[in-house]
């Protein structure tokens, strides 16, 4: 099937979306902006793919990610479809961001202020001053490069990437984000809270390249917030904008296969055994699921199984949803988001992502929604989710979780109570797990992934599954596992990579309404 052809006022201009995440919504609002008929199907029953929703007893649980950072990038994307972000979402800053605490008792609280923040590193380590300033110009000089640069430009030809690598050698794209901050601190607690913001996109901070430093800039010139309603309130909102441009969002729709005509994308076949034709697919789904799955019947030249299979993937991720009853006034001192390290750091990183070892020790992040939103939990109540990285699925000794997930669960009450929210079993009042077997059922992710390939250095930019399929024409592939990569800010931003793929659609020519004759 052709390309449609602007000049063609005639030609169709129909476009399907696999996948209702945060990356297919804002395609789908593109695509829609642009002039084509768009229809978005999806396999769950709650748009927003991993930033979905639960509600258990009154408690609503936000799934996966709760940071919201540049929102500029919504801003930009609602404006494109001639509409004000603002109006749509109430995006609310957090003060702090996070809290970090270790077993020793030691804190440091992450904010926007950088008087706050240099106290905090002052009284945490004085003489790491001067190294903490130079990291945050390392950063700020990486976001310019990274993530307004090539992040926000297509890398599907070599010669997108050949133009770049001056660049990575400068900013020796080669050195780790954790070697990247022990360059710059002594400290062990502030090598840790200068590089573990990888873990956020499913990378090991010992290994992903320094790149990924410019979260830190991210976080410091952009704030971080939280919409109320949750993420899902956001992926609500861009199914409104969707609906109100002519498109149609269809839940529960499981796609089988992606259909070729002529060795092109065709159209998309469900489960139920529907066929839909369209010019153009955009799949959200995963690149490794994109391509052994929905075009299983179709020969690969570069994502084979093989080298799907040999690719190294990001952590899996166990996660506990739970809510507490009465609770709103206890454990004042645990915010929006707490980062609970572990005994190890280093040692813990290894065995999740190289021995591949579920560990007795573990590190944590709590999310409470409720200190911001209280329509997350029922009044007095609170809302939580505590989440630990784990080895993902991938080999043949991978854990098996349905023996492990009560144990491993027993495992985190227990540094929960001890160090966070202690006695709070008492108060439970709904609870509901996810494991990395429930990534792979539930998102289809290859091997309970939590974000899709791991972003180490030749898995990112052009060495990653392009925006614009290298498999089948008339393919395009947004979201965690595509250019330029995981984080809400990266798979929104793929939409807007996508935008400078597809050429507009062929638009109806207008005719004038037909006049009466008394007229």
């Amino acid at each position: 099937m052709a390309m449609p052809d602007p000049n063609n006022s005639s030609s169709p201009s129909r476009a399907i979306v696999i996948g209702a995440g945060l990356g297919g919504l804002s395609a789908a609002m593109r695509l829609g902006a642009k002039g084509y008929q768009v229809t978005v199907l999806d396999r769950l029953d709650r748009p927003g793919g991993r930033g979905s929703s639960i509600t258990q007893n009154g408690h609503r649980f936000d799934l996966g990610p709760t940071i919201v950072t540049v929102p500029q990038v919504f801003r930009q994307l609602w404006a494109e479809c001639g509409r004000d972000f603002a109006a749509d979402v109430d995006l609310r800053p957090v003060d702090p961001y996070y809290e970090i605490r270790w077993r020793d008792g030691s804190t440091f609280a992450v904010r926007q202020d950088d008087a706050a923040m240099e106290a905090e590193v002052s009284r945490l380590s004085p003489g790491d001053l001067s190294g903490y300033r130079k990291f945050l110009k390392d950063s700020e000089t990486r976001y310019q490069f990274g993530f307004e640069g090539l992040g926000r430009r297509p890398m599907n030809k070599l010669m997108d990437l050949m133009k770049e690598l001056p660049g990575f050698v400068k900013l020796r794209a080669d050195r780790s984000v954790y070697a990247h901050a022990a360059s710059r601190v002594k400290d062990d607690r502030l090598r840790m809270a200068l590089s573990f913001h990888p873990l956020f996109i499913g990378g090991d901070p010992t290994r992903v390249t320094s790149m990924y430093i410019l979260v830190s800039h991210l976080e410091k010139e952009f704030g971080v917030h939280y919409a109320m309603g949750g993420v899902q309130a956001m992926a609500d909102a861009m199914v409104r904008v969707i609906e109100d441009q002519g498109g149609t969002v269809r839940m529960e729709e499981d796609v089988d296969q992606i259909t070729l005509d002529q060795g092109r994308a065709s159209g998309v076949v469900t489960r139920s055994g529907e066929t839909l034709a369209a010019d153009i697919v955009v799949s959200n789904a995963d690149p490794g699921t994109t391509y052994e799955k929905l075009l299983a019947h179709h020969p690969k030249r570069r994502w084979t199984p093989k080298r799907l299979n040999r690719s190294r993937w990001s952590m899996g991720l166990f996660v506990w949803y739970f809510g507490t009853k009465g609770t709103r006034d206890k454990w004042s001192d645990v915010g929006h988001h707490t980062i609970l390290n572990g005994p190890r750091y280093r040692g813990l990183l290894d065995d999740v992502f190289i021995h591949r070892h579920l560990a007795d020790d573990m590190s944590v992040y709590l999310h409470r929604p409720s200190v911001t939103d209280p329509s997350a939990a029922p009044a007095g109540d609170d809302t939580f989710y505590a989440l630990s990285p784990v080895p993902n699925l991938h080999g043949k000794d991978s854990v098996d979780w349905t023996a492990m997930e009560e144990t491993y669960r027993a495992r985190l009450a227990k540094v929960l109570d001890d160090h966070l929210l202690p006695g709070f079993e008492q108060h439970l009042s709904a609870s509901h797990i996810f494991t990395p077997d429930t990534f792979a059922s539930r998102y289809l992710s290859p091997h309970g992934a939590g974000f899709s390939l791991e972003p180490r250095i030749f898995q990112s930019a052009w060495f990653r599954p392009h925006n614009i399929s290298e498999e089948v024409p008339g393919l395009y592939l947004v979201g965690a596992g595509t250019h330029p990569g995981a984080g809400i800010p990266s798979v929104v931003t793929s939409s807007e990579v996508l935008n400078k793929l597809v050429p507009p659609a062929p638009r109806p020519v207008s005719l004038p309404e037909p006049r009466l004759a008394a007229e």
